[in-house]
């Protein structure tokens, strides 16, 4: 009987044979496999595994790197398991809670909210640069759930309890660094040695953990004035703290016992009260300076569409005539097109919009004319008109929404003074655990998968093929003028991902491990099997939620 197994390394379209038990690391090695930075873990039969995956079976294996979107998650886990090491080893009183994300990097503090000292962050600085200089080992084990409910009651840990508690799994895995143990959500690096960049700096009353940019690792981002978006973060934080459903744990928990009701009542009357809130503003800004044009942005499946539409509803409730106008119906004809580095139609691009058209019929509106509104045609990629022209009345507010909203060379014929911008974005307040943050990414996925399959013919591997090209479109047109807006508009929902798991297992499921994609399916499940499902029947018919699982009463 042979020891050997084949291997197919698509990093070098290698096919060879190794010893039974080779470790990820040392094929590496043996392939002499390497890049302008660091692999930081591997796809074996597309399925993400960290390095230290020792192989048994003939495995197809692609090693990857920060640049990859995985790669840079396994980099943000890494960094997160260092500063935890530090903190406790310097302030071991003190329970770290790394809250979410903030640009590129990752905002901490700790949970007795006292501010740090200058003092205080270069110590956390330089005692996690010494654990990366010393390259500490991490180890990932598979042991008895109860077992790690031990060693989590000894560290503290109840968050994590919680979590453990409430998904009843006989053994779970768990990661360990010296003295120091973590409960993570996916790979991590072999040793500390793998951060390669990091910064630490004051923000608020915690502090900013700068990461490389993944599409330039050798620069920080360093972009931190993001207050506008941090108090949004903050103001839901506190709030979800106040609920008594910080972490995932404590969120089943109150599903277990029956709550699941009374948390989607709350959670839906504080949007109502918020959205209610900024529709107040808008009627003091039409006041005080003629406001007539209200711009919702935001990036991909935030909710924008109905927010817009309840934002209407409660300018109505004050007597306004709220007016909605899509910013796609603006979209040049497609032979007129940009087209991106791969040749493809690029809708995103600020030059597919008619901009001398659309700035004409705002002024022209605003002036009150009669204006002959377009309606852009996606079968045929061409213009056309509506019957009726629009025009508007003196009670009337303009509402348009579009991923450019907030960029002022969408509108410069319109005086800042009568625009009236709006952020919306689906900022993820409930956490896995005080250590681990969800990235408001996967919540947004999640929402378009449910939505790309139920109304677009569109199944998931579709939706995720085209994810990170819908991620590089936000990240160059939408995240960069976010902080132009008046106000922001937080359009998750505590409750949210309970209900879609129910929605969107299925659909991520018809994915075969075949397609490169479905490392991505796989994590995402796995993701999903720590929510208890919450049952969709007592959602508002008006619920933003509503336009991904369906049953809305508002028309897309």
């Amino acid at each position: 009987m042979s020891n050997t197994v084949k291997v197919i390394c698509q990093n070098t379209s290698t096919t060879l044979d190794v010893e039974m038990g080779t470790s990820l690391l040392e094929l590496q090695e043996q392939l002499s496999i390497g890049g302008a930075y660091p692999l930081l873990a591997a796809y074996v039969n597309n399925r993400i595994k960290e390095l230290n995956y020792k192989i048994y079976k003939p495995i197809m294996v692609r090693y990857i790197d920060i640049t990859h979107f995985e790669g840079y998650r396994v980099y943000q886990r890494t960094i997160s398991f260092i500063l935890q090491k530090a903190a406790h080893d310097i302030f071991p009183e003190r329970k770290l809670h790394i809250r979410h994300s903030l640009g590129r990097g990752l905002y901490g503090e700790f949970a007795d909210g006292d501010e740090l000292s200058v003092e205080d962050i270069e110590a956390l600085r330089q005692a996690m640069q010494s654990i990366i200089d010393s390259r500490h080992t991490i180890t990932r084990q598979r042991m008895l759930s109860s077992e790690i409910n031990t060693i989590f009651e000894k560290y503290g840990f109840d968050d994590k309890i919680a979590l453990l508690n409430s998904r009843k799994r006989l053994y779970s895995n768990i990661h360990t660094m010296d003295d120091t143990v973590g409960y993570f959500y996916g790979a991590l690096t072999p040793n500390t040695g793998y951060i390669h960049l990091f910064d630490i700096r004051r923000y608020y009353n915690g502090f900013y953990i700068a990461l490389p940019l993944r599409s330039d690792p050798s620069k920080l981002d360093l972009n931190v004035h993001l207050d506008k978006m941090f108090d949004v973060f903050r103001e839901y934080s506190m709030w979800v703290n106040i609920m008594g459903v910080p972490t995932v744990g404590h969120l089943n928990e109150k599903v277990l016992a029956g709550d699941a009701s009374e948390l989607i009542k709350v959670a839906e009357a504080f949007h109502e009260k918020k959205i209610a809130r900024i529709a107040d503003q808008i009627e003091q800004a039409n006041i005080s300076k003629g406001t007539r044009v209200v711009l919702i942005s935001g990036p991909s499946s935030s909710g924008k569409t109905t927010t817009a539409k309840r934002l209407g509803i409660q300018l109505r409730i004050l007597g306004l005539d709220p007016v909605l106008i899509s910013l796609d119906d603006y979209f040049v004809d497609r032979e007129r097109t940009p087209k991106d580095e791969n040749g493809d139609y690029d809708y995103e691009a600020l030059e597919a919009i008619d901009l001398k058209l659309l700035n004409s019929d705002l002024e022209r509106l605003i002036a009150g004319e009669s204006v002959d509104v377009p309606r852009y045609d996606f079968i045929t990629g061409s213009r056309q008109w509506h019957e009726t022209p629009l025009k508007l009345n003196e009670r009337s507010i303009l509402i348009m929404e579009g991923i450019h909203g907030l960029n002022p060379k969408l509108t410069p014929s319109i005086p800042r003074d009568q625009k009236f911008c709006i952020y919306v974005s689906c900022l993820t307040s409930v956490a896995m655990d005080n250590l681990s943050r969800i990235p408001t990414s996967d919540n947004r996925m999640l929402r378009r998968i449910t939505r790309d399959y139920a109304t677009r013919g569109s199944n998931a591997l579709a939706t995720l093929q085209r994810w990170p090209s819908v991620r590089r479109g936000e990240e160059k047109h939408i995240f960069p003028y976010q902080e132009n807006a008046d106000v922001m508009f937080n359009s998750s929902l505590f409750y949210e991902i309970s209900v879609l798991r129910q929605k969107v297992e299925p659909i991520l499921r018809e994915v075969n491990d075949t397609e490169p994609e479905y490392g991505e399916v796989r994590r995402l499940l796995k993701f999903l099997d720590n929510f208890i499902p919450i049952s969709p029947d007592e959602i508002p018919p008006t619920s933003v939620l509503r336009e991904f699982i369906g049953g809305s009463s508002f028309k897309y």
